[in-house]
């Protein structure tokens, strides 16, 4: 079974946010109110209380969201080739997390809003638990669709890092079907997605 302090955040943050037209990590978060961070410093902060510690994947935008990650006291690392898509920056974000001496991860992405405390602190309970019951991933499940974040384990991290650059996560996951655990969950905000101007204005309305 994965021990509870192995766990390494990762934050996929390499996109070019062309459906968004400016950087989603740098988004105003929460959209309202006095005390507000970006979206990259929300979802570290999130992740912080239940990781070791958390790893944010860059792509071209590395010096722009690099002082968030900075001040946060967190770890950068860069996806030299972010145009190969998403998997590839999984790929490097896991990578790193193996390169650190850890063994399990806990993955989102930061065009997602952070999810509550109490949804990561049952997911990492139900990982603990179905990790010595054979399983590889546990992924949460609001209202019949799966959302973020992923917690995987060593076998699931390698079966994603040997997969070919052009695959997806949702491919790698069908196959392991028998190896993931979904567990249902009371929170709307892991199945969010914030990729255009509407989308985000509707949440500060």
């Amino acid at each position: 079974m994965t021990s509870r302090a192995g766990f390494c955040g990762v934050i996929l943050a390499a996109g070019a946010s062309t459906r968004m037209g400016r950087d989603k990590a740098l988004l105003a978060w929460p959209p309202s109110g006095a005390d507000r961070g970006t979206l990259l410093s929300a979802a570290i902060h999130a992740f912080v209380p239940f990781n070791d510690l958390v790893i944010v994947v860059a792509g071209k935008n590395a010096d722009a969201i690099k002082p968030v990650v900075d001040t946060c006291g967190e770890y950068l690392t860069i996806n030299p080739a972010p145009e190969r898509g998403q998997f590839s920056s999984l790929q490097c974000g896991l990578q790193e997390v193996l390169n650190r001496g850890h063994y399990a991860a806990m993955m989102t992405l930061v065009d997602k809003p952070p999810v509550k405390a109490s949804t990561l602190e049952k997911l990492r309970t139900e990982f603990d638990a179905a990790s010595s019951n054979g399983k590889w991933a546990v992924v949460p499940e609001y209202g019949g669709r799966h959302g973020h974040p992923i917690l995987i384990g060593r076998e699931m991290i390698e079966a994603f890092l040997k997969a070919p650059a052009s695959s997806n996560a949702r491919e790698i996951q069908h196959q392991h079907q028998s190896h993931i655990q979904y567990v249902a969950v009371d929170d709307p905000d892991t199945t969010m997605n914030l990729n255009t101007p509407e989308q985000y204005a509707r949440l500060t309305s």
